[in-house]
Parts: structure tokens; sequence; C-alpha cells
């Protein structure tokens, strides 16, 4: 089994969809969060909130800086993960494809990196 991350990404400046269409949005994430725990391949995952919350920490030769907002600029955002554990990429993309679905957002697919020794 190999564990990914499923990162939801959503434009930059888009505003909150209406209550009704969030509250469809929350459910069928939820549902497919209750498909991944049915399936085993749960792991972890949550919401985040807006990248204007985000405190950047840059720690270089003993000096520390730390600044507001996100680290990086870019049209679209992280707005949440989820992270599964599956057979393979096939099977991870096709959970994405339902978080997609869900969320109506745009899904990155990456496996972690295997900490086992060698």
């Amino acid at each position: 089994m190999t564990q990914y991350l499923l990162s939801v990404y959503y434009d930059e400046g888009a505003v909150q969809p209406p209550a009704d269409d969030l509250a469809r949005i929350v459910k069928n994430v939820d549902a497919v969060h209750q498909e991944l725990r049915a399936q085993g391949a749960w792991i972890f995952g949550g919401g985040l909130h807006d990248p204007t919350t985000a405190t950047v920490v840059r720690a270089r030769n003993g000096q520390v800086l730390t600044t507001d907002g996100p680290f990086v600029e870019t049209k679209e955002q992280l707005g949440g993960f989820s992270i599964i554990d599956v057979a393979d990429l096939d099977a991870a993309l096709a959970w994405a494809e339902k978080m997609s679905d869900a969320t109506t957002c745009a899904i990155e697919v990456r496996p972690l990196v295997d900490e086992a020794p060698n």
C-alpha cells in the first residue's frame, strides 16, 4: 500500500458558494470520506482556513523571520487535503476523481515519501 496526499485547490479570489451549495459540497465530501473509511483507505484529512491566515517561518543561520500571509503567490490556493493509503496511483486517481466531483475543485495527487528504512 502507498500513501497519497490529495490536495484540494480552489481559484484565488473565488467567493464562497451560497449556503445551499456549500451544504451540498460538505455533504458530498463527507460521503467520500466515509467511503474511504469503509474501504480502510482513510488516514487523515481536513479543510484549511483562507491563505491570509497563514504565517510563514524562515529560519536560517540562527535568524528567524516570521511573516504573515501565504508562502507563495499563486492563482490557486490550497483549501484542504486528505491522506489516503491505497494500492497504487490508479486507485489514488479514482479517489481524486470522487473528491474533485464532491468539492467541485481541482485535486492534486502526490505520493508520500516512503519513510521505511531500506
